[in-house]
This record gives C-alpha cells, sequence and structure tokens, in this order.
C-alpha cells in the first residue's frame, strides 16, 4: 500500500515551487570623480540623482535566472559632474514550478529586492572609496514598480485592464 502513495508524494515533491538564492555578485562597476582632485576644494553641496532599473535574463530554461539590479548615482555641481558611480548588482536563482504569471513577479519584485542591500552597500563604498560621504540607497517598494510596468506593457500592447463590476 505504501509502494502506491510513494509515487504520489514524489510527484508532488516534483511540482512543488523552488526558489534558492544560487550566486550574488557585482556584475560590473564604474567609479568616476573626473574633477578631482578640484572637486574635493569645493563646498558648493552637490545635488544627487539616483536611477535604478532591473532585468532578468534565463540561463538554464526552467531553472536559473540572471536578475541585474542596475544603480546609477550621479552627484552634480550645477552642470559639473562631481562624481558618477554606477553599480550592476547581479544574483543567480534557481527558481522553478512558477507559472508564468508569478515568475515575472518573482523575477520584478523579489529577486531585486533581494539584491538591494548589496547594491546599497557596493554604491555606499564606492562613494565613500572615492572621499566623498557615503550614498545610501533607501528602500524600494518593487512590487509597485513592478505592477505600473506590467500597466505600461498592457497599455503598450493594447490589452484592456480588466475591470471588475
Amino acid at each position: 500500500m505504501s509502494e502506491q502513495t510513494q509515487p504520489a508524494s514524489n510527484d508532488a515533491a516534483a511540482q512543488q515551487a523552488i526558489f534558492s538564492i544560487e550566486k550574488i555578485y557585482v556584475k560590473d562597476m564604474s567609479l568616476e570623480v573626473p574633477g578631482a582632485p578640484a572637486v574635493f576644494m569645493s563646498s558648493e553641496q552637490p545635488q544627487i540623482e539616483i536611477n535604478i532599473h532591473n532585468g532578468a535574463s534565463v540561463v538554464e530554461q526552467g531553472a536559473l535566472y540572471e536578475v541585474v539590479l542596475t544603480a546609477t548615482v550621479t552627484a552634480k555641481a550645477g552642470e559639473r559632474t562631481i562624481f558618477l558611480v554606477e553599480v550592476a548588482q547581479a544574483g543567480l536563482f534557481h527558481i522553478r514550478n512558477l507559472a508564468p504569471q508569478d515568475l515575472d513577479g518573482v523575477l520584478g519584485i523579489l529577486c531585486p529586492t533581494t539584491l538591494l542591500p548589496y547594491a546599497r552597500e557596493a554604491v555606499s563604498s564606492a562613494v565613500s572609496s572615492a572621499g566623498f560621504p557615503p550614498v545610501i540607497l533607501q528602500h524600494m517598494d518593487f512590487s509597485q514598480i513592478f505592477m505600473q510596468s506590467q500597466q505600461q506593457r498592457d497599455a503598450e500592447s493594447g490589452v484592456a485592464p480588466s475591470q471588475v463590476n
């Protein structure tokens, strides 16, 4: 009798959703201080601009995905760039047995949320190493960004948003 129920439990285990972090790494990093050393003599307070975006690609179909969270931090005083840091923080994620709409959410929300603290540390360390006070990336709500991206994609493709009556 137990032999008959064992294959069913193996099938259920084989279909269970899997999410694991295989590797987190800095894929690319760039730091520029174009006006050094003169920029260190200025007392002008720079304006900081932060841009963050993410993308995902398939490494092994249905199993392994690379997600890259790119943070670009630019400090300017007027038109003069004080420093520019760009960090591409990446991760390899083992993800299996998810419906396509769930997979999109994991790649667009969970993975970038996982990578953000690592990107924060890399940016802060690079800016500090350049001789400036650290720039700390704030927490981001990737679920809101993901939803906006989905709505924009639907609008561009002509798909009407679902209506609830």
